[in-house]
Protein backbone atom coordinates (compact mmCIF):
# COMPACT_ATOMS: atom_id res chain seq x y z
CA UNK A 1 0.00 0.00 0.00
CA UNK A 2 2.56 2.33 0.88
CA UNK A 3 5.49 1.23 -1.56
CA UNK A 4 6.14 4.10 -3.84
CA UNK A 5 7.36 7.51 -2.94
CA UNK A 6 6.01 10.73 -4.07
CA UNK A 7 7.59 10.61 -7.34
CA UNK A 8 7.27 7.05 -8.45
CA UNK A 9 3.23 7.14 -8.11
CA UNK A 10 3.10 10.52 -10.21
CA UNK A 11 5.36 8.61 -12.42
CA UNK A 12 2.69 5.75 -12.04
CA UNK A 13 -0.08 7.90 -13.20
CA UNK A 14 1.68 9.56 -15.95
CA UNK A 15 2.35 6.66 -17.93
CA UNK A 16 -1.21 5.32 -17.37
CA UNK A 17 -2.35 8.30 -18.46
CA UNK A 18 -0.50 8.41 -22.22
CA UNK A 19 -2.32 4.67 -22.21
CA UNK A 20 -5.93 5.51 -21.64
CA UNK A 21 -4.86 8.57 -24.42
CA UNK A 22 -4.07 6.27 -27.30
CA UNK A 23 -6.72 4.05 -26.41
CA UNK A 24 -8.91 6.72 -26.51
CA UNK A 25 -7.72 7.83 -29.91
CA UNK A 26 -7.78 4.72 -31.31
CA UNK A 27 -11.52 4.72 -30.83
CA UNK A 28 -12.46 8.49 -31.61
CA UNK A 29 -9.82 9.33 -33.99
CA UNK A 30 -11.15 7.09 -36.92
CA UNK A 31 -14.00 8.64 -39.83
CA UNK A 32 -14.38 12.02 -38.06
CA UNK A 33 -16.21 12.85 -40.72
CA UNK A 34 -19.08 10.83 -39.50
CA UNK A 35 -19.69 13.40 -36.47
CA UNK A 36 -22.77 12.60 -33.97
CA UNK A 37 -23.94 16.24 -35.17
CA UNK A 38 -25.89 16.48 -38.21
CA UNK A 39 -26.77 19.36 -40.32
CA UNK A 40 -30.46 18.45 -42.38
CA UNK A 41 -33.54 19.77 -43.93
CA UNK A 42 -36.53 18.92 -42.08
CA UNK A 43 -39.06 19.94 -44.79
CA UNK A 44 -40.39 16.50 -44.71
CA UNK A 45 -43.08 15.26 -47.28
CA UNK A 46 -42.16 18.59 -49.81
CA UNK A 47 -38.54 17.98 -50.01
CA UNK A 48 -36.56 15.49 -51.76
CA UNK A 49 -33.42 15.84 -49.81
CA UNK A 50 -35.56 16.07 -46.47
CA UNK A 51 -37.14 12.94 -47.05
CA UNK A 52 -33.59 11.40 -48.02
CA UNK A 53 -31.80 12.65 -44.76
CA UNK A 54 -29.18 14.06 -46.47
CA UNK A 55 -26.43 15.72 -43.90
CA UNK A 56 -24.83 18.86 -45.32
CA UNK A 57 -22.30 18.77 -42.13
CA UNK A 58 -20.21 17.37 -43.88
CA UNK A 59 -19.88 19.96 -47.05
CA UNK A 60 -17.23 22.70 -47.21
CA UNK A 61 -19.05 25.39 -47.35
CA UNK A 62 -21.08 26.95 -44.49
CA UNK A 63 -24.31 25.72 -45.64
CA UNK A 64 -27.66 27.52 -43.49
CA UNK A 65 -30.92 26.58 -46.07
CA UNK A 66 -31.51 23.67 -48.29
CA UNK A 67 -30.33 24.02 -51.64
CA UNK A 68 -33.11 22.40 -52.90
CA UNK A 69 -36.08 24.00 -50.79
CA UNK A 70 -34.76 27.12 -49.37
CA UNK A 71 -35.80 25.97 -46.14
CA UNK A 72 -33.64 26.56 -42.87
CA UNK A 73 -31.08 23.56 -41.83
CA UNK A 74 -31.15 21.97 -38.92
CA UNK A 75 -28.80 20.80 -36.55
CA UNK A 76 -29.76 17.27 -34.79
CA UNK A 77 -28.04 14.70 -32.98
CA UNK A 78 -28.04 10.90 -34.91
CA UNK A 79 -28.34 8.91 -31.82
CA UNK A 80 -28.53 5.60 -33.91
CA UNK A 81 -25.23 6.75 -34.78
CA UNK A 82 -24.09 7.22 -30.86
CA UNK A 83 -24.60 4.16 -30.26
CA UNK A 84 -22.68 2.07 -32.98
CA UNK A 85 -20.18 4.72 -33.61
CA UNK A 86 -17.32 2.49 -32.62
CA UNK A 87 -18.41 -0.56 -34.53
CA UNK A 88 -19.63 1.51 -37.70
CA UNK A 89 -16.41 3.36 -37.71
CA UNK A 90 -14.28 0.39 -37.69
CA UNK A 91 -16.95 -1.61 -40.43
CA UNK A 92 -16.32 1.43 -42.66
CA UNK A 93 -12.81 2.61 -42.26
CA UNK A 94 -10.71 2.30 -45.08
CA UNK A 95 -7.30 -0.56 -44.76
CA UNK A 96 -5.58 2.28 -43.96
CA UNK A 97 -7.73 3.64 -41.30
CA UNK A 98 -7.59 0.09 -39.41
CA UNK A 99 -4.01 -0.35 -39.45
CA UNK A 100 -4.02 2.81 -37.67
CA UNK A 101 -6.94 1.57 -34.96
CA UNK A 102 -4.44 -1.45 -34.54
CA UNK A 103 -1.43 0.06 -34.22
CA UNK A 104 -2.87 3.01 -31.88
CA UNK A 105 -4.44 -0.03 -29.82
CA UNK A 106 -1.31 -2.06 -29.78
CA UNK A 107 0.47 0.70 -28.42
CA UNK A 108 -1.36 1.32 -25.54
CA UNK A 109 -1.44 -2.09 -24.27
CA UNK A 110 2.30 -1.89 -24.65
CA UNK A 111 2.60 0.21 -22.58
CA UNK A 112 0.27 -0.68 -19.87
CA UNK A 113 2.26 -4.43 -20.00
CA UNK A 114 5.42 -2.31 -19.41
CA UNK A 115 3.35 -0.23 -16.26
CA UNK A 116 2.74 -3.55 -14.95
CA UNK A 117 5.68 -5.17 -15.19
CA UNK A 118 7.97 -2.52 -14.15
CA UNK A 119 5.70 -2.05 -10.93
CA UNK A 120 6.19 -5.80 -10.04
CA UNK A 121 10.07 -5.48 -10.88
CA UNK A 122 10.62 -2.30 -8.68
CA UNK A 123 11.69 -0.25 -11.77
CA UNK A 124 9.57 2.81 -11.35
CA UNK A 125 11.80 4.74 -9.10
CA UNK A 126 13.24 8.21 -8.75
CA UNK A 127 16.64 8.05 -9.31
CA UNK A 128 18.19 8.04 -6.06
CA UNK A 129 19.79 11.69 -6.09
CA UNK A 130 16.16 13.06 -7.04
CA UNK A 131 14.36 10.91 -4.46
CA UNK A 132 16.94 11.61 -1.07
CA UNK A 133 16.30 15.49 -2.05
CA UNK A 134 12.85 14.54 -2.84
CA UNK A 135 12.88 13.53 1.03
CA UNK A 136 15.27 15.60 2.67
CA UNK A 137 12.25 18.51 1.47
CA UNK A 138 9.49 16.39 2.36
CA UNK A 139 11.07 15.62 6.13
CA UNK A 140 11.86 19.66 6.48
CA UNK A 141 8.55 20.55 5.46
CA UNK A 142 7.06 17.88 8.18
CA UNK A 143 4.46 19.55 10.19
CA UNK A 144 3.59 16.73 13.08
CA UNK A 145 5.79 13.95 14.16
CA UNK A 146 4.57 10.81 15.49
CA UNK A 147 6.02 8.25 16.90
CA UNK A 148 5.26 4.56 19.10
CA UNK A 149 2.66 1.14 18.82
CA UNK A 150 2.81 -0.61 15.40
CA UNK A 151 -0.96 -1.59 16.42
CA UNK A 152 -1.74 2.40 16.06
CA UNK A 153 0.60 3.42 13.64
CA UNK A 154 0.72 1.19 10.73
CA UNK A 155 -2.70 1.74 9.45
CA UNK A 156 -4.77 4.14 12.18
CA UNK A 157 -1.91 6.73 12.25
CA UNK A 158 -1.28 7.16 9.02
CA UNK A 159 -4.97 7.76 7.48
CA UNK A 160 -5.89 9.85 10.38
CA UNK A 161 -2.76 12.49 9.23
CA UNK A 162 -4.21 11.73 5.34
CA UNK A 163 -7.48 12.83 6.69
CA UNK A 164 -6.30 15.50 9.20
CA UNK A 165 -4.45 17.15 6.00
CA UNK A 166 -7.36 16.81 3.77
CA UNK A 167 -9.52 18.74 6.57
CA UNK A 168 -6.81 21.28 6.20
CA UNK A 169 -7.65 21.91 2.95
CA UNK A 170 -4.46 19.82 1.58
CA UNK A 171 -4.62 18.48 -2.33
CA UNK A 172 -2.50 15.98 -3.63
CA UNK A 173 -2.60 13.92 -0.95
CA UNK A 174 -0.54 10.45 -0.67
CA UNK A 175 0.21 8.08 1.55
CA UNK A 176 4.23 6.67 1.22
CA UNK A 177 6.53 4.53 2.61
CA UNK A 178 9.43 5.97 4.71
CA UNK A 179 13.25 4.99 5.36
CA UNK A 180 12.08 1.26 7.55
CA UNK A 181 9.14 -0.28 7.04
CA UNK A 182 7.72 0.69 10.47
CA UNK A 183 7.61 4.15 9.05
CA UNK A 184 4.93 6.16 7.38
CA UNK A 185 4.41 9.69 5.48
CA UNK A 186 1.71 11.39 4.57
CA UNK A 187 2.11 14.27 2.18
CA UNK A 188 -0.23 16.85 0.55
CA UNK A 189 0.38 20.06 -0.37
CA UNK A 190 -1.32 22.43 1.69
CA UNK A 191 -3.54 25.75 0.56
CA UNK A 192 -1.32 28.28 -0.28
CA UNK A 193 1.78 26.07 -0.30
CA UNK A 194 3.72 24.89 -3.41
CA UNK A 195 5.78 22.44 -1.74
CA UNK A 196 4.11 19.16 -0.17
CA UNK A 197 3.87 19.59 3.69
CA UNK A 198 4.08 15.96 5.44
CA UNK A 199 3.34 14.21 9.06
CA UNK A 200 5.79 11.62 9.86
CA UNK A 201 4.45 8.26 11.74
CA UNK A 202 7.20 5.85 13.24
CA UNK A 203 5.69 2.79 14.38
CA UNK A 204 8.20 0.96 16.37
CA UNK A 205 6.14 -0.09 19.68
CA UNK A 206 4.33 2.06 22.28
CA UNK A 207 7.85 2.03 24.80
CA UNK A 208 9.18 4.18 21.86
CA UNK A 209 6.23 6.90 22.23
CA UNK A 210 7.94 7.64 25.73
CA UNK A 211 11.46 8.03 24.63
CA UNK A 212 11.37 9.76 21.48
CA UNK A 213 9.26 11.96 23.53
CA UNK A 214 11.85 12.61 26.04
CA UNK A 215 14.10 12.49 23.19
CA UNK A 216 12.67 15.09 21.43
CA UNK A 217 12.04 13.79 18.27
CA UNK A 218 8.54 13.32 17.96
CA UNK A 219 5.58 15.68 19.06
CA UNK A 220 2.82 13.03 19.66
CA UNK A 221 3.19 9.64 21.36
CA UNK A 222 1.43 6.91 20.34
CA UNK A 223 0.75 4.11 23.10
CA UNK A 224 -1.83 1.01 23.14
CA UNK A 225 -1.02 0.83 26.74
CA UNK A 226 -1.35 3.48 29.36
CA UNK A 227 2.09 4.90 30.31
CA UNK A 228 3.65 3.83 33.35
CA UNK A 229 4.85 5.25 36.97
CA UNK A 230 8.83 5.10 35.62
CA UNK A 231 7.67 6.89 31.78
CA UNK A 232 5.65 9.51 33.99
CA UNK A 233 8.64 10.63 35.99
CA UNK A 234 11.03 10.08 32.73
CA UNK A 235 9.12 12.61 31.06
CA UNK A 236 8.00 15.15 33.92
CA UNK A 237 10.13 17.83 32.66
CA UNK A 238 7.14 18.18 29.97
CA UNK A 239 4.21 17.82 32.08
CA UNK A 240 1.91 15.47 33.66
CA UNK A 241 1.64 13.24 31.33
CA UNK A 242 -1.62 11.32 33.09
CA UNK A 243 -3.66 15.20 32.82
CA UNK A 244 -6.07 15.29 30.99
CA UNK A 245 -4.57 18.13 29.09
CA UNK A 246 -1.23 15.35 28.11
CA UNK A 247 -3.31 12.21 27.96
CA UNK A 248 -5.84 11.58 24.77
CA UNK A 249 -7.76 8.36 24.74
CA UNK A 250 -7.85 7.75 20.83
CA UNK A 251 -10.12 4.64 20.85
CA UNK A 252 -10.49 1.54 22.21
CA UNK A 253 -9.72 -2.01 21.28
CA UNK A 254 -9.91 -5.44 22.83
CA UNK A 255 -7.62 -8.34 22.88
CA UNK A 256 -9.42 -10.92 21.48
CA UNK A 257 -8.57 -14.93 22.52
CA UNK A 258 -8.96 -16.65 19.06
CA UNK A 259 -9.28 -20.14 18.07
CA UNK A 260 -9.92 -22.04 14.62
CA UNK A 261 -13.40 -21.35 13.59
CA UNK A 262 -14.30 -25.36 13.66
CA UNK A 263 -13.26 -25.43 17.76
CA UNK A 264 -16.51 -26.40 19.43
CA UNK A 265 -14.95 -24.07 22.84
CA UNK A 266 -17.50 -20.68 22.67
CA UNK A 267 -15.84 -19.72 25.95
CA UNK A 268 -13.45 -19.44 29.01
CA UNK A 269 -12.48 -17.86 31.90
CA UNK A 270 -10.08 -15.50 32.47
CA UNK A 271 -7.99 -17.58 34.90
CA UNK A 272 -8.42 -20.93 32.14
CA UNK A 273 -6.76 -18.68 29.22
CA UNK A 274 -4.02 -17.93 32.09
CA UNK A 275 -3.10 -21.76 32.69
CA UNK A 276 -3.44 -22.43 28.77
CA UNK A 277 -0.78 -19.61 27.63
CA UNK A 278 1.46 -20.77 30.92
CA UNK A 279 1.06 -24.46 29.60
CA UNK A 280 -0.31 -25.48 33.24
CA UNK A 281 -3.43 -26.43 30.89
CA UNK A 282 -2.51 -28.37 27.55
CA UNK A 283 -5.47 -30.09 26.09
CA UNK A 284 -8.65 -28.68 24.83
CA UNK A 285 -10.23 -31.91 26.16
CA UNK A 286 -9.17 -30.47 29.73
CA UNK A 287 -11.83 -27.31 29.58
CA UNK A 288 -14.50 -29.15 27.39
CA UNK A 289 -13.75 -29.23 23.88
CA UNK A 290 -12.36 -31.86 21.98
CA UNK A 291 -9.23 -33.99 22.58
CA UNK A 292 -6.31 -32.55 20.94
CA UNK A 293 -3.08 -30.75 22.16
CA UNK A 294 -3.20 -27.07 22.12
CA UNK A 295 -0.94 -25.02 20.37
CA UNK A 296 -0.03 -21.59 21.29
CA UNK A 297 0.07 -18.52 19.11
CA UNK A 298 1.82 -15.24 20.64
CA UNK A 299 3.27 -12.12 19.57
CA UNK A 300 6.67 -10.78 20.40
CA UNK A 301 7.92 -9.07 23.51
CA UNK A 302 7.74 -5.75 21.54
CA UNK A 303 4.60 -5.32 20.75
CA UNK A 304 1.87 -3.74 22.76
CA UNK A 305 -0.72 -6.50 22.23
CA UNK A 306 1.88 -8.60 24.59
CA UNK A 307 1.84 -5.84 26.66
CA UNK A 308 -1.53 -5.49 27.63
CA UNK A 309 -2.58 -9.52 27.42
CA UNK A 310 0.30 -9.96 29.76
CA UNK A 311 -0.90 -7.62 32.44
CA UNK A 312 -4.47 -8.11 32.26
CA UNK A 313 -4.23 -12.22 31.89
CA UNK A 314 -0.46 -13.55 32.73
CA UNK A 315 -0.61 -11.22 35.63
CA UNK A 316 2.92 -11.98 35.84
CA UNK A 317 3.34 -15.36 34.94
CA UNK A 318 5.90 -16.66 32.31
CA UNK A 319 4.54 -17.44 28.71
CA UNK A 320 5.23 -21.11 28.26
CA UNK A 321 8.48 -21.49 25.61
CA UNK A 322 6.27 -24.22 23.37
CA UNK A 323 4.56 -20.72 22.08
CA UNK A 324 5.36 -19.93 18.66
CA UNK A 325 6.01 -16.44 18.92
CA UNK A 326 4.89 -13.79 15.85
CA UNK A 327 5.74 -10.06 14.84
CA UNK A 328 2.95 -9.80 12.52
CA UNK A 329 -0.55 -9.63 14.24
CA UNK A 330 -1.90 -10.66 10.71
CA UNK A 331 0.37 -13.94 10.42
CA UNK A 332 -0.64 -15.04 13.72
CA UNK A 333 -4.53 -14.87 12.98
CA UNK A 334 -4.06 -16.51 9.81
CA UNK A 335 -2.13 -19.18 11.93
CA UNK A 336 -4.83 -19.93 14.36
CA UNK A 337 -7.57 -20.00 12.00
CA UNK A 338 -5.70 -22.50 9.75
CA UNK A 339 -4.89 -24.84 13.07
CA UNK A 340 -7.67 -26.86 14.49
CA UNK A 341 -5.51 -27.16 17.79
CA UNK A 342 -4.51 -23.39 18.03
CA UNK A 343 -5.39 -20.89 20.22
CA UNK A 344 -4.28 -17.12 20.22
CA UNK A 345 -4.67 -13.40 20.72
CA UNK A 346 -4.82 -10.06 18.70
CA UNK A 347 -5.67 -6.92 18.35
CA UNK A 348 -9.68 -6.44 17.10
CA UNK A 349 -9.13 -5.41 13.64
CA UNK A 350 -6.71 -8.49 12.99
CA UNK A 351 -9.03 -11.73 13.84
CA UNK A 352 -9.72 -12.00 10.46
CA UNK A 353 -10.96 -15.91 9.80
CA UNK A 354 -10.29 -17.07 13.18
CA UNK A 355 -13.30 -17.01 16.03
CA UNK A 356 -13.61 -15.04 18.81
CA UNK A 357 -14.57 -16.60 22.08
CA UNK A 358 -16.35 -14.90 25.09
CA UNK A 359 -14.52 -14.13 28.59
CA UNK A 360 -15.40 -14.13 31.89
CA UNK A 361 -14.14 -13.29 35.40
CA UNK A 362 -15.15 -14.75 38.74
CA UNK A 363 -19.00 -14.18 39.14
CA UNK A 364 -19.62 -12.39 35.75
CA UNK A 365 -21.13 -13.10 32.65
CA UNK A 366 -18.96 -13.80 29.50
CA UNK A 367 -18.75 -11.61 27.05
CA UNK A 368 -17.25 -11.37 23.32
CA UNK A 369 -15.55 -8.01 22.13
CA UNK A 370 -18.15 -6.51 20.43
CA UNK A 371 -18.19 -3.17 19.59
CA UNK A 372 -20.56 -2.32 22.43
CA UNK A 373 -18.71 -4.81 25.22
CA UNK A 374 -15.52 -2.69 24.18
CA UNK A 375 -16.85 0.74 24.11
CA UNK A 376 -18.43 0.16 28.00
CA UNK A 377 -15.16 -1.52 28.48
CA UNK A 378 -16.71 -4.21 29.93
CA UNK A 379 -15.18 -7.01 27.73
CA UNK A 380 -12.83 -8.12 30.82
CA UNK A 381 -9.75 -7.77 27.89
CA UNK A 382 -10.51 -4.13 26.65
CA UNK A 383 -8.17 -1.45 26.14
CA UNK A 384 -7.37 2.28 25.41
CA UNK A 385 -5.16 3.81 22.80
CA UNK A 386 -3.82 6.77 23.63
CA UNK A 387 -1.88 9.96 22.25
CA UNK A 388 0.11 11.76 24.32
CA UNK A 389 1.43 15.35 23.90
CA UNK A 390 4.18 17.29 25.74
CA UNK A 391 2.78 20.38 27.48
CA UNK A 392 5.80 22.60 26.66
CA UNK A 393 4.67 22.32 23.02
CA UNK A 394 4.69 24.79 20.73
CA UNK A 395 3.91 23.32 17.27
CA UNK A 396 0.28 24.95 16.44
CA UNK A 397 -0.26 22.03 14.46
CA UNK A 398 -0.36 19.57 17.27
CA UNK A 399 -3.31 20.66 19.29
CA UNK A 400 -5.16 21.26 16.00
CA UNK A 401 -4.27 17.16 15.60
CA UNK A 402 -5.49 16.40 18.47
CA UNK A 403 -8.66 17.74 18.27
CA UNK A 404 -9.80 16.36 14.94
CA UNK A 405 -8.45 12.77 16.29
CA UNK A 406 -11.12 13.54 19.27
CA UNK A 407 -13.35 15.21 16.87
CA UNK A 408 -16.67 12.87 15.07
CA UNK A 409 -14.60 12.61 11.98
CA UNK A 410 -11.64 11.59 13.34
CA UNK A 411 -13.66 9.15 15.39
CA UNK A 412 -15.26 8.12 12.31
CA UNK A 413 -10.92 6.84 11.03
CA UNK A 414 -10.84 5.20 14.04
CA UNK A 415 -13.86 2.87 12.92
CA UNK A 416 -12.77 2.69 9.51
CA UNK A 417 -9.81 0.77 10.73
CA UNK A 418 -11.40 -1.76 12.53
CA UNK A 419 -10.98 -0.11 15.98
CA UNK A 420 -14.18 0.91 18.44
CA UNK A 421 -14.50 4.44 18.51
CA UNK A 422 -16.29 6.84 20.91
CA UNK A 423 -18.97 8.34 18.73
CA UNK A 424 -21.70 7.60 20.86
CA UNK A 425 -24.61 4.87 19.90
CA UNK A 426 -27.75 3.89 20.83
CA UNK A 427 -28.14 0.13 21.34
CA UNK A 428 -30.88 -2.34 22.52
CA UNK A 429 -29.49 -4.75 24.91
CA UNK A 430 -31.12 -7.70 27.02
CA UNK A 431 -31.34 -7.49 30.40
CA UNK A 432 -29.66 -9.89 32.61
CA UNK A 433 -32.23 -12.13 34.56
CA UNK A 434 -30.09 -11.49 38.06
CA UNK A 435 -30.74 -7.96 37.46
CA UNK A 436 -32.83 -5.85 39.97
CA UNK A 437 -36.63 -5.95 39.27
CA UNK A 438 -36.55 -2.43 39.17
CA UNK A 439 -33.61 -2.02 36.76
CA UNK A 440 -35.67 -4.04 34.61
CA UNK A 441 -38.50 -2.22 34.72
CA UNK A 442 -36.72 0.94 34.11
CA UNK A 443 -35.21 -0.11 31.14
CA UNK A 444 -37.80 -1.54 29.36
CA UNK A 445 -38.00 0.63 26.36
CA UNK A 446 -34.75 1.95 26.61
CA UNK A 447 -31.86 1.79 24.98
CA UNK A 448 -28.26 1.97 26.39
CA UNK A 449 -25.42 4.04 25.19
CA UNK A 450 -22.30 3.17 24.37
CA UNK A 451 -20.45 4.55 27.34
CA UNK A 452 -20.14 3.95 31.01
CA UNK A 453 -18.44 6.45 33.54
CA UNK A 454 -15.50 5.49 35.72
CA UNK A 455 -15.32 7.89 38.61
CA UNK A 456 -11.64 8.23 40.05
CA UNK A 457 -12.73 7.82 43.79
CA UNK A 458 -11.05 11.22 45.64
CA UNK A 459 -9.82 12.69 42.75
CA UNK A 460 -11.06 16.39 41.94
CA UNK A 461 -9.78 15.88 37.74
CA UNK A 462 -10.76 13.22 36.31
CA UNK A 463 -9.74 11.38 33.15
CA UNK A 464 -9.70 12.84 29.75
CA UNK A 465 -12.44 10.78 27.98
CA UNK A 466 -14.63 10.83 31.29
CA UNK A 467 -14.65 14.23 30.12
CA UNK A 468 -14.66 14.11 26.78
CA UNK A 469 -17.96 11.79 27.13
CA UNK A 470 -19.68 14.57 28.82
CA UNK A 471 -18.91 16.64 26.34
CA UNK A 472 -20.56 13.83 23.77
CA UNK A 473 -23.60 13.05 25.28
CA UNK A 474 -24.40 16.76 25.99
CA UNK A 475 -24.02 16.71 21.85
CA UNK A 476 -25.95 14.07 21.69
CA UNK A 477 -29.12 15.46 23.48
CA UNK A 478 -28.30 19.24 22.28
CA UNK A 479 -29.20 17.07 18.69
CA UNK A 480 -32.04 15.55 20.07
CA UNK A 481 -33.97 18.68 21.06
CA UNK A 482 -32.43 18.79 24.49
CA UNK A 483 -34.48 15.82 25.86
CA UNK A 484 -32.69 15.17 28.34
CA UNK A 485 -35.54 13.94 30.43
CA UNK A 486 -35.76 10.61 28.88
CA UNK A 487 -31.53 10.16 30.19
CA UNK A 488 -31.36 7.01 32.73
CA UNK A 489 -28.06 6.73 35.10
CA UNK A 490 -27.49 3.48 37.29
CA UNK A 491 -24.07 3.38 39.48
CA UNK A 492 -22.97 0.51 40.56
CA UNK A 493 -20.29 -0.44 43.06
CA UNK A 494 -17.38 -3.28 44.17
CA UNK A 495 -18.79 -5.82 47.01
CA UNK A 496 -16.04 -4.03 49.62
CA UNK A 497 -18.36 -3.02 52.49
CA UNK A 498 -21.44 -3.76 53.78
CA UNK A 499 -24.71 -3.83 51.01
CA UNK A 500 -25.91 -0.56 52.30
CA UNK A 501 -22.48 0.78 51.71
CA UNK A 502 -22.10 -0.55 48.80
CA UNK A 503 -25.26 1.18 46.98
CA UNK A 504 -24.63 4.31 48.77
CA UNK A 505 -20.75 4.77 46.75
CA UNK A 506 -22.61 3.09 44.23
CA UNK A 507 -25.36 6.28 43.96
CA UNK A 508 -22.88 8.56 44.94
CA UNK A 509 -21.04 7.88 41.72
CA UNK A 510 -23.80 7.92 39.58
CA UNK A 511 -24.99 11.82 41.31
CA UNK A 512 -20.93 12.84 40.79
CA UNK A 513 -22.08 11.97 37.10
CA UNK A 514 -25.34 13.89 36.94
CA UNK A 515 -23.63 16.74 38.69
CA UNK A 516 -21.53 17.22 35.41
CA UNK A 517 -23.94 16.40 32.88
CA UNK A 518 -26.63 19.37 34.87
CA UNK A 519 -23.96 21.83 34.58
CA UNK A 520 -23.40 21.11 31.00
CA UNK A 521 -27.47 22.13 30.79
CA UNK A 522 -28.58 18.18 30.97
CA UNK A 523 -31.59 17.64 33.80
CA UNK A 524 -31.95 13.64 33.83
CA UNK A 525 -35.07 11.56 34.27
CA UNK A 526 -33.66 8.87 36.79
CA UNK A 527 -30.66 8.18 39.20
CA UNK A 528 -29.85 5.38 41.06
CA UNK A 529 -27.34 2.84 43.05
CA UNK A 530 -27.53 -0.80 42.58
CA UNK A 531 -24.28 -1.62 44.79
CA UNK A 532 -22.32 -4.18 43.88
CA UNK A 533 -25.26 -5.84 41.48
CA UNK A 534 -24.33 -6.98 38.08
CA UNK A 535 -20.52 -7.27 38.13
CA UNK A 536 -18.46 -7.21 34.74
CA UNK A 537 -15.17 -8.01 36.51
CA UNK A 538 -13.66 -10.57 39.59
CA UNK A 539 -13.77 -8.37 42.88
CA UNK A 540 -11.17 -10.34 43.97
CA UNK A 541 -8.36 -7.98 42.51
CA UNK A 542 -7.84 -4.31 42.70
CA UNK A 543 -8.49 -3.49 38.77
CA UNK A 544 -12.00 -5.92 38.58
CA UNK A 545 -13.03 -3.83 41.62
CA UNK A 546 -12.40 -0.93 39.47
CA UNK A 547 -13.91 -2.15 36.76
CA UNK A 548 -17.31 -2.47 38.71
CA UNK A 549 -17.85 1.00 40.33
CA UNK A 550 -19.16 2.23 36.80
CA UNK A 551 -22.17 4.09 36.13
CA UNK A 552 -24.36 2.95 33.11
CA UNK A 553 -26.04 5.46 30.99
CA UNK A 554 -29.56 4.84 29.21
CA UNK A 555 -31.92 6.17 26.82
CA UNK A 556 -35.89 5.83 26.48
CA UNK A 557 -37.07 5.85 23.34
CA UNK A 558 -39.63 8.42 22.30
CA UNK A 559 -43.37 7.75 22.88
CA UNK A 560 -45.31 7.96 19.61
CA UNK A 561 -47.95 10.39 19.24
CA UNK A 562 -51.52 9.28 20.75
CA UNK A 563 -52.54 9.41 17.02
CA UNK A 564 -49.76 7.65 15.64
CA UNK A 565 -49.85 4.49 18.20
CA UNK A 566 -54.05 4.25 17.83
CA UNK A 567 -53.09 3.98 13.83
CA UNK A 568 -50.83 1.45 14.13
CA UNK A 569 -53.36 -0.56 16.56
CA UNK A 570 -55.82 -0.35 13.97
CA UNK A 571 -53.88 -1.04 10.98
CA UNK A 572 -52.78 -4.74 13.04
CA UNK A 573 -56.55 -4.98 13.42
CA UNK A 574 -57.18 -4.76 10.08
CA UNK A 575 -54.07 -7.31 9.13
CA UNK A 576 -55.86 -9.26 11.45
CA UNK A 577 -59.38 -9.69 9.78
CA UNK A 578 -58.08 -9.46 6.29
Amino acid sequence: MYKYSYTSVTIFGYILNIAAQYLFLSFSQVERDKTMIQKICTNYGKCALADSHEDFSLDKSVRKCCPLCDSALSEVRNIAEITDLALANVKTASPRNVNSIFSDLALALVLIAFLFIAVGKDWIKSPQGTYAAEMKIIHQNAILRLAGSDVVGERLGPELAEAFLQAQGATNLQIISGVNQEDKIAVGILPGDTEPSSIEISAHGSATAFTSLAQEICDIGMSSRRINPDEVTKLATLGNMTSAADEHILGLDGIAVIVNPSNRINELRKDEIRRIFTGDITDWSQVGSFHGLIKIYARDDQSGVFDAFNSMVLAGKPLTSAARRFQDSNALSDAVSDDLNGIGFVSLPYVHNAKTIAVSEKGTLALKPTRLTVATEDYPLSRRLYLYTPATARNKYLQMFIAFALSRQGQEVVAANGFVSQNLQHVTLPVSNTAPEEYKLLTEGAERLSVDFRIQAGKSEQDSKVQADLDRIASLIADQDGEGDRILLFGFADNEGTPEESRAMSLNQAKIVESQLNQRGIKLAVVRGYGSELPVASNDTSEGRERNRRVEIWIKKKAKPVKAAIGEVGQEIADVHR
